[in-house]
């Protein structure tokens, strides 16, 4: 079975400031020649907010970092 460390540098989506994580990625995927992708979600050291990492887990390509919704950013339903 095929294992990678890769680390990943971004930017907190609530926040803005410096992110960076070491994942280990396995498993019979990696060995495929198709391109795809992996989510994982991760805690911004500066405001504990989750962020939605997507990335290639061969090359550690970010293709999409995304602030999870908290509880205060919803906005509630007007009764006007």
């Amino acid at each position: 079975m095929l294992e990678l460390e890769l680390v990943l540098d971004f930017e907190c989506g609530h926040c803005g400031e410096p992110v960076a994580v070491t994942l280990k990625c396995e498993g019979k995927g990696l060995a495929s020649r198709k391109r795809e992708w992996a989510a994982v979600k991760i805690s911004c050291p500066h405001c504990q907010l989750n962020n939605h990492l997507v990335f290639d887990p061969k090359t550690g390509d970010l293709n999409r970092v995304t602030p999870e919704p908290t509880l205060f950013m919803l906005t509630e339903p007007s009764y006007n």
